[in-house]
């Protein structure tokens, strides 16, 4: 499961989209404060913030076209490959306008209710751009959205392939905490024949384990959630008891439709 956050509203009625999966258009659909209008070619989507260069966290962002314009947030490493890779820009280039802003470390400002900064992960690329740059963490990060009148804050990591002491501090700090649950154990592609590698090397941190992490986020004072669930990973059945072991430790499952207001 790919679960899309949205951010807090950057000014009435706008909206950015963490990630732009390939689904986009029926996520879109399915989500009434996104539709159109009522303007010809008006959208409440502000903008899209990609916390890196994956194909399927990408690819929607073409669905986006026929927008005036469209807004990326992006770290550096992540728009050269996308420029560079699938020629984004070139592509989109004929449709509408593709406006990059730089996602870095320092708190940058979405609209007057929200601003966004990057916790560095990993300098994991995609297979596209494989061989190409240096080993910058900024290639994968982690996101510290925050709204600035009320100090609330939200971290989102749906793909980490590390955990460093940063994204350790800012989920400490944060009210809610949404991180990669793509696979329960660190053998599980290899055991369900998906892959030769294991979790971590495939770019994603297992749930449960000494390397897992849950037990970084068990007893934090955020409310924190799993998200990016891999189908083969059991907690995708509603029913499975690993959603009472999580449970027990104060630990839950994100939901498609999931509102959460901090």
């Amino acid at each position: 499961m790919l679960l899309q956050v949205l951010g807090t509203a950057a000014d009435a009625g706008r909206w950015y989209i963490v990630n732009a999966t390939p689904d986009i258009g029926d996520q879109i659909e399915d989500t009434p404060a996104l539709h159109p209008g009522p303007g010809a070619r008006q959208t409440p989507v502000a903008g899209v913030v990609l916390t890196d260069a994956e194909l399927d966290h990408t690819l929607g962002v073409a669905r986006l076209r026929e927008a005036d314009g469209v807004e990326l947030v992006a770290t550096a490493p992540v728009r050269e490959a996308l420029l560079a890779g699938p020629r984004l820009g070139a592509v989109l280039g004929p449709y509408t306008e593709l406006l990059w802003r730089e996602l870095g470390t320092a708190p940058l400002p979405l609209g007057p209710e929200l601003e966004a900064a990057a916790v560095p992960i990993a300098a994991k690329r995609p297979r596209y751009a494989a061989g190409t740059g240096d080993d910058d963490p900024h290639w994968v990060v982690a996101l510290v959205l925050r709204e600035p009148s009320t100090g609330k804050t939200l971290v989102y990591g749906p793909a980490l392939a590390a955990w460093p002491q940063a994204l350790q501090e800012a989920a400490e700090a944060a009210d809610c905490v949404i991180v990669d649950g793509t696979f329960w154990d660190e053998d599980e592609p290899v055991r369900t024949g998906i892959s030769t590698r294991t979790a971590s090397g495939m770019g994603h941190l297992p749930i449960d384990g000494s390397a897992g992490t849950a037990h970084r986020l068990t007893g934090l004072p955020a409310r924190c959630l799993y998200t990016h669930l891999n189908n083969t990973n059991p907690l995708t059945d509603p029913d499975d008891d690993r959603h009472k072991q999580l449970a027990d430790r104060g630990l839950e499952v994100a939901a498609d439709g999931m509102v959460i207001e901090l």
